[in-house]
């Protein structure tokens, strides 16, 4: 069963758990927005239903509420920040931040970052920059899940991109994915509701493709975008393997199968070679390459007329980035945001913690 509840309601019961975690007030409000615009957007698998996971990661001291966050070195267009093992969707809005505003000078900017945890989702990052005039990219490395194309290990996460560019008369385009066939969070959305997973989401123990939602528990691993080599998985895992190395070997960030776990109750990996997550973000000022006008114009036209492209027999159009993502975010804030019983039930066991009710 599910329940919808306001969206103002539950950014108060947000801000209020991270703000008894010690977050300073105004950190506690950016974390909360960044959390909830998963949920706004129909990205369930990444917002309020992983609030717990943040209270036990502080819990475990694996988080900081009151990081110490700065840039470690620097160049005109470029920086490295360390997060202080920060909250993600904190220590990322920072490290745009400082990319569009390296952008405003030199006319790119680009930012990665060590020593950060989970940042919720990349879109909530990549879209702060398309205000400015920018077209915004944020990446982020996960915990290893994935087994590359022919591999039984674990050795990549979900790692996903986004991509946000301005129009002029439509909304913008946003591309925000994961470089698995499908992101982990989505995986434990059919195991809260015990349903399975369609084929190409993820292989055994013995890397032979299953539906068992719960193969992960097993010893089992996501796939990488495509599910097989027929399919091109190769292309899945090399896209991985770009925002590994681009979030965390720039950086000096944990890569590969020594990036920390989410759930804070399974082990770190041992012998880490860099410092917490990895992010990499990107801003790029238009008008650093031609007029803002004319490429707005140019835009609209893309979109029009991918928009007008004949859709196959079944369905009614043909969707750009973001479209879903955006009739999500419009019906949600009038109505509410739809909550399992599972996922609500934890939102009140973690209230209860700090004695704050839902």
């Amino acid at each position: 069963m599910e329940k919808n509840i306001p969206y103002d309601r539950l950014a108060r019961f947000t801000e209020a758990i991270f703000t008894a975690m010690g977050c300073p007030e105004g950190d506690a409000v950016k974390a909360a927005e960044a959390l909830l615009s998963a949920d706004l957007r129909g990205i369930d698998s990444h917002g309020v239903a992983r609030l717990s996971g943040y209270v036990r990661l502080w819990e475990a001291g694996r988080i900081i509420a009151k990081p110490d966050i700065r840039v470690i070195h620097e160049s005109p267009s470029t920086a490295v920040v360390d997060g202080g093992s920060g909250l993600g969707l904190v220590v990322a809005p920072f490290a745009m931040d400082l990319a569009i505003k390296k952008a405003a000078q030199a006319g790119t900017g680009w930012v990665s970052v060590q020593n950060s945890n989970h940042f919720g989702i990349a879109a909530y990052h990549a879209m702060m920059a398309l205000p400015h005039d920018m077209i915004g990219i944020a990446m982020t490395n996960a915990s290893a899940l994935v087994a590359p194309t022919w591999s039984r290990e674990r050795m990549l996460g979900t790692n996903p991109i986004c991509v946000a560019i301005p129009a002029g008369k439509y909304p913008p385009f946003v591309a925000d994915f994961a470089t698995t066939t499908a992101a982990n969070g989505k995986l434990e959305i059919l195991q809260r509701k015990n349903l399975e997973a369609p084929v190409g989401w993820i292989q055994d123990a013995e890397g032979q493709s299953v539906t068992d939602a719960h193969a992960l528990k097993q010893g089992g691993a996501l796939l990488p975008l495509g599910g097989d080599r027929e399919h091109g998985s190769h292309k899945g895992y090399a896209l991985g393997s770009i925002v590994d190395i681009f979030s965390a070997v720039l950086s000096g960030a944990n890569y590969g199968p020594w990036v920390p776990p989410f759930p804070a109750y399974v082990p770190m990996p041992e012998n880490q070679p860099g410092k917490g997550i990895g992010h990499f973000f990107g801003a790029m000022r238009i008008d650093a390459f031609r007029t803002a006008e004319a490429f707005r114009k140019d835009m609209d036209q893309w979109i029009e007329r991918f928009r007008n492209a004949k859709p196959v027999q079944g369905q009614d159009r043909v969707l750009i980035p973001g479209d879903p993502e955006r009739e999500f975010e419009s019906l949600r804030r009038k109505e509410g945001i739809p909550l399992l019983d599972s996922v609500m039930e934890d939102l009140q066991n973690t209230g209860r913690k700090f004695a704050i009710n839902l």
